[in-house]
């Protein structure tokens, strides 16, 4: 048996992505992933994501998490709430080639699904296909991710 630590993913979502964020976390569990819930802890219509996505993008910047997965009802709201918090680079996911190509070639640490436009079976393999690809660091993608920060930095 193994005694690694899982690794943490920090997970969050409103109203709109509530149902599908509840079956991640069991995805997740089952794929021996440890979630680590932002909320919301219940379905409330009058909820509003930046209270969960923001919480969950600063836990992603400092290095809490090993990444995170942000779900309202479109994604979009969500992105935007993300990509606001230095340290952040969160998008809106909605292939198979993007949810890995984003952390190889852009260090994509948060990924923005849609609760209402994303089905249980693609959320999943865009889940995985984001967790476990891994950021390339060719000089090309280094030094676009600097001038990225450098912008954060002013």
């Amino acid at each position: 048996m193994s005694t690694e630590p899982l690794i943490k993913i920090g997970i969050c979502a409103d109203h709109g992505g509530f149902e599908l964020k509840e079956r991640i976390i069991s995805f997740l569990i089952e794929n021996k992933f440890q979630p680590i819930d932002f909320g919301a802890k219940e379905l409330n219509n009058a909820d509003d994501f930046p209270d969960f996505v923001i919480p969950l993008a600063k836990a992603v910047a400092a290095g809490e998490v090993f990444r995170g997965i942000a779900i309202c009802g479109s994604g979009v709201g969500a992105c935007i709430a993300a990509n606001k918090v230095s340290g952040v680079r969160a998008a809106l996911i909605v292939d198979y080639f993007s949810a890995h190509q984003g952390v190889e070639d852009d260090d994509m640490n948060l990924i923005c699904l849609g609760g209402r436009v994303t089905g249980y079976a693609s959320a999943e393999e865009l889940v995985l296909a984001f967790l476990n690809a891994k950021f390339i660091g060719a000089e090309r993608h280094i030094r676009r991710l600097k001038k990225i920060q450098d912008l954060e930095n002013n």
